[in-house]
């Protein structure tokens, strides 16, 4: 059973030291620092639940004209396994994580979390860290992205399964996902990518979700194969600004709240 959203937050404290504090990350003492327009900073966020707590350590980039006088599309960015563990330098090793680092007015704000070694990528805690900045920043809850590679892309597939309302569209690069969630993703843009050639996770992974997906009456979902290329097939993804404006042209349709 999935909790509804508003029942699962009255039970969620969220706690973010969000000064420039000190907190420790694995066994390295780290600089939590404050965001600013045109940088990419680490920051740490603790979730309490119930007798439960959970450490979120990620990356957060705002662009060069952030103001909050006016609401920005938020992209959540999930790397792949190799990036896992206690060090957030390896999340900008690739995609968008590494992208702001030369695009300082990149058109979202970027938020990168890091999963931590010898786990997968936990889809509550992703929602809470999204919820977090959503309500910390000034963001456009119309215009929440998903996109992640490898490990990433099999938690893009599972997250916005989970939370299809959260969602404007989603971007999963060489993952899969269980085909039995389709039917919750049929009302998603989602634009899938892979290597024809991938050793790692076949391609055949993804496209049995947009199969399952359109098999079940879904127009949204979509394939780009690239022939030839094994598993990075990342970076050209990453690199394709046709990929970013895709995304902005997707907005969720909100419910206005009751007067």
């Amino acid at each position: 059973m999935i909790m509804k959203k508003h029942e699962w937050i009255s039970k969620t404290v969220f706690t973010a030291v969000l000064t420039a504090q000190l907190f420790c990350y694995g066994s390295v003492t780290v600089a939590q620092e404050e965001p600013k327009p045109g940088t990419q900073v680490f920051q740490h966020l603790e979730i309490k639940q119930g007798d439960t707590k959970a450490n979120i350590h990620y990356c957060l980039f705002l662009p060069e004209s952030y103001k909050k006088t006016k609401a920005w599309p938020l992209m959540l960015f999930l790397h792949g396994a190799g990036e896992r563990g206690d060090k957030l330098e390896l999340v900008k090793k690739w995609g968008p994580a590494k992208r702001v680092g030369q695009e300082k007015d990149f058109p979202f704000v970027v938020v990168s979390p890091q999963c931590p070694k010898g786990i997968f990528w936990n889809a509550t805690h992703l929602y809470a860290l999204v919820e977090h900045i959503a309500k910390t920043q000034k963001i456009d809850r119309s215009r929440i992205y998903c996109t992640g590679l490898s490990m990433g892309g099999y938690g893009t597939w599972t997250l916005v399964a989970k939370y299809p309302k959260l969602f404007a569209a989603a971007v999963p690069i060489c993952g899969g996902g269980n085909p039995a969630t389709a039917e919750r993703l049929i009302d998603i843009p989602i634009w899938a990518f892979h290597g024809d050639k991938d050793s790692v996770v076949p391609a055949s992974q993804s496209t049995a979700m947009v199969e399952a997906i359109k098999k079940l009456g879904g127009e949204k979902a979509k394939m780009t194969i690239y022939p030839g290329v094994n598993h990075n097939s990342w970076s050209q993804t990453y690199a394709n600004k046709e990929v970013y404006e895709w995304l902005l042209s997707h907005r969720l349709k909100l419910s206005k709240p009751k007067k």
